[in-house]
């Protein structure tokens, strides 16, 4: 399963991508009822799930400004690689060796691609 899909997945309560029905990640609750492996048909107020998976997580974790603290508190592997993974998922074609803007684009991605796809977001994250 792809990054981009895991997180879905863990924010959704369903598999962004074919894959075996079994619920959202353990961190976090799942965020309605079984929808199909595609885009949710729902919309799913994103903010909730992710303060409720940061607060499991005991540390301070800012998911709606960092990418690293979003994976993170999804229990999703943050490291430089699996971002580099990520970006490539998502098209970027920046230089994977700046993670400094690279790590600014890709929050920005997911937060447009969450939305695009029944996300609410809180009204502070521009997409």
């Amino acid at each position: 399963m792809s990054i981009f899909g895991k997180i879905m997945g863990a924010i959704f309560g369903t598999k962004a991508e074919a894959a075996p029905a079994s619920g959202g990640a353990a961190a976090t609750p799942a965020a309605g009822g079984s929808a199909p492996a595609a885009a949710p048909a729902q919309s799913v107020d994103v903010a909730p799930i992710l303060d409720k998976a940061v607060a499991a997580h005991g540390e301070k974790l800012e998911w709606r400004t960092s990418i690293v603290d979003l994976m993170k508190a999804l229990d999703i592997d943050s490291s430089l690689g699996a971002r580099k993974e990520l970006a490539h998922e998502l098209g970027y074609t920046g230089d994977t060796n700046d993670s400094a803007t690279m790590n600014v684009w890709l929050h920005k991605q997911v937060m447009a691609k969450l939305a695009a796809n029944g996300g609410k977001l809180p009204p502070e994250i521009h997409h």
